[in-house]
């Protein structure tokens, strides 16, 4: 039943919607639109010049983990993550797809079919591994802002039990891209044919897990980059007249980043990111309606940011069939 996981992620990005709107209405349109409002098309535009200066922390998070003689121009990769970041963003697809069609750019634009899809495992690697770093980071501060609070403690020890459990997870996914590749090679060939010519999607992960110096410095800028996610969440309330220190705004967008985390399978996490950000705002002094209106205003900053890219991502996909025809 080709259709079943369509008709799944179908489900879900509706019940998504569903929450997200009975949120909205539970607190109050009014109350909503109006911390919205206060930010302005002018606050609107810094979120979008912020994020695009966040993207070259992950541009060379990415570039550095291949080795030098196979790396394209950094404004490739720039592109390219743009491309992926905005696939899982604003699109009904997973951010699997995003990885997918982020790896079949840098094979448009030349480089190894081998090397393009294993440094975007081993990105996502590194990624995951700094986010595991920051959400310690917020854990260890949150808990010292709200442990006294009601309710605020199965919140913690689901967000412990992540972390806990995030550890053995990287561990093994590693060992399972090293030891496993022969599936993940067979697996990266249904979308890219030309991976089996040439160095291999084994050969070419085992080079990457192997360069420690070059994994510690992705996994470093990816933890910049996370840090600069949680910079952004203090400008967004700030912006939507909340006030809240920054240390405080980075524990708050690590705890956010990991509930988006348990709803990958959620299209965009769209609801659990509204009610992540309504539900953790209290904890930190401020009202549900704040944080509903950073959430909103993050995505209307994604979807800025998101539809030039996906046009930009056509284009290069539309020259590509023309050229075949």
């Amino acid at each position: 039943m080709k259709w079943a996981p369509k008709l799944g992620i179908a489900v879900a990005l509706l019940a998504g919607v569903i929450a997200a709107v009975y949120l909205v209405w539970s607190i109050g349109f009014d109350a909503v639109f109006a911390a919205v409002a206060r930010a302005g098309f002018g606050g609107l535009a810094l979120l979008c010049l912020y994020a695009l200066v966040v993207f070259i922390s992950l541009t060379f998070a990415w570039s550095l983990l291949l080795p030098p003689h196979h790396r394209l121009p950094a404004r490739e990769f720039y592109l390219a993550r743009l491309v992926r970041d905005s696939i899982a963003e604003i699109s009904p697809f997973s951010p699997v797809g995003g990885m997918v069609a982020a790896a079949r750019m840098m094979v448009l634009k030349g480089m190894s079919p081998a090397y393009a899809a294993a440094s975007v495992a081993a990105d996502a690697t590194t990624e995951a591994m700094a986010q595991m770093v920051f959400l310690a980071f917020g854990l260890g501060l949150g808990i010292t802002q709200f442990r006294h609070l009601e309710g605020s403690g199965p919140l913690t020890e689901a967000m412990l039990a992540v972390l806990l459990l995030a550890v053995p997870g990287i561990a093994l996914l590693i060992f399972l891209q090293k030891k496993g590749a022969g599936f993940a090679e067979r697996i990266a060939a249904r979308f890219f044919p030309q991976v089996r010519e040439g160095v291999s999607f084994h050969a070419a992960i085992v080079e990457m897990y192997d360069a420690r110096g070059r994994l510690a410095a992705s996994a470093a800028l990816h933890l910049l980059a996370w840090i600069g996610a949680g910079v952004s969440t203090f400008i967004s309330f700030r912006l939507v007249g909340g006030q809240i220190s920054l240390l405080n705004a980075i524990a708050l967008e690590a705890l956010l980043s990991t509930l988006r985390s348990i709803a990958a399978p959620v299209p965009a996490a769209i609801g659990v990111q509204e009610w992540g950000y309504a539900m953790l705002a209290p904890l930190f002094g401020l009202p549900a309606e704040m944080g509903v209106a950073v959430s909103l205003l993050k995505r209307a900053r994604e979807i800025v940011l998101g539809i030039p890219a996906l046009l930009y991502w056509q284009s290069i996909e539309g020259r590509k069939a023309f050229a075949n025809v």
